[in-house]
């Protein structure tokens, strides 16, 4: 679980190391407040639709299977616990 946080913190900060990156490459200073307050909008957004687009690709693509949890029941009056097939 802790992976697939990870992932998407990464994911939704890939816009600002790029920004930062092409701060760096146009020789400008990626500290510089200046340079970050007009684009902190666009670069927000642009993370939030990178998540959004990994979430939805690997709803999309993740291998199905028949097997998951078993709730609990009753079998026979007797109470069979939940488990994983």
């Amino acid at each position: 679980m802790l992976r697939l946080v990870l992932q998407e913190i990464l994911l939704f900060s890939l816009p600002f190391l790029t920004f930062a990156g092409w701060l760096l490459f146009a020789r400008r200073s990626p500290l510089d407040h200046a340079e970050w307050k007009p684009q902190w909008t666009r670069l927000v957004l642009a993370g939030l639709f990178i998540v959004v687009a990994s979430l939805v690709m690997t709803g999309l693509t993740a291998e199905r299977t028949a097997d998951g949890y078993v709730p609990p029941r009753y079998e026979n009056g007797r109470l069979v616990p939940g488990h994983f097939q």
